[in-house]
């Protein structure tokens, strides 16, 4: 390692070329994908903000239009957990979006009762909403994916449909029942059996 570092140094003292990058035997010594996004898209802009509001035809008080002020949201974003290899330990993709449900003005104010009402026991204490996201590798789209799951609780609330449990979870607990209730049965055919066994044969042998 020491020989590549010296010969490193001097190619750079012999050469009187200013280099913009540091390169060694015509190769870059730090290395960029070409399919990377400032390569594909040169002149976007690689940071999140909030668009203007689209033009509303009803009044905030009737329908919620789907508009999400990002400057009202608190986002936080952490280290995600489960497989990944060293990407999940270098990259925080796990986005905490939260705030406070009573002061969104951005819902129209029917819609931002029920969810007091319906969401009131998934607030802290300060009250505070809280939605967590780490579906994928990216952060932009788990933050998307927080976002959709915001509105998807505001347009069910605002519809009024029914918020019961859904089909699949009446069939996870119907087969946790059936499933309690055999244990429950073979528990006491062994304790039947137990009982049995201490009994004393009623006819005796000679």
């Amino acid at each position: 390692m020491n020989k590549i570092t010296c010969a490193f140094i001097c190619v750079l003292r012999q050469s009187n070329k200013s280099y913009s990058s540091a390169s060694l035997l015509g190769r870059q010594l730090s290395y960029k994908s070409d399919l990377s996004l400032d390569k594909i898209y040169p002149n976007a802009r690689l940071q999140l903000f909030t668009p203007p509001p689209p033009p509303n035809t009803l009044s905030i008080e009737d329908k919620f239009n789907g508009y999400i002020p990002m400057d009202k949201l608190e986002i936080t974003y952490s280290r995600s957990s489960g497989p990944g290899g060293q990407h999940v330990n270098t990259v925080n993709t796990k986005v905490d979006l939260r705030f406070k449900l009573a002061e969104a003005e951005w819902i129209p104010q029917k819609t931002r009762q029920k969810l007091l009402q319906v969401l009131a026991n998934k607030m802290n204490k300060e009250g505070y909403y809280i939605i967590k996201s780490d579906l994928t590798r990216s952060q932009q789209m788990n933050l998307a994916d927080a976002l959709e799951k915001l509105r998807s609780i505001i347009r069910v609330q605002e519809a009024g449909e029914p918020t019961g449990p859904s089909e699949e979870t009446l069939e996870k607990l119907r087969r946790r029942q059936e499933k309690a209730a055999r244990q429950r049965l073979q528990l006491k055919r062994e304790r039947a059996q137990v009982k049995a066994d201490r009994q004393q044969p009623n006819g005796v042998d000679f």
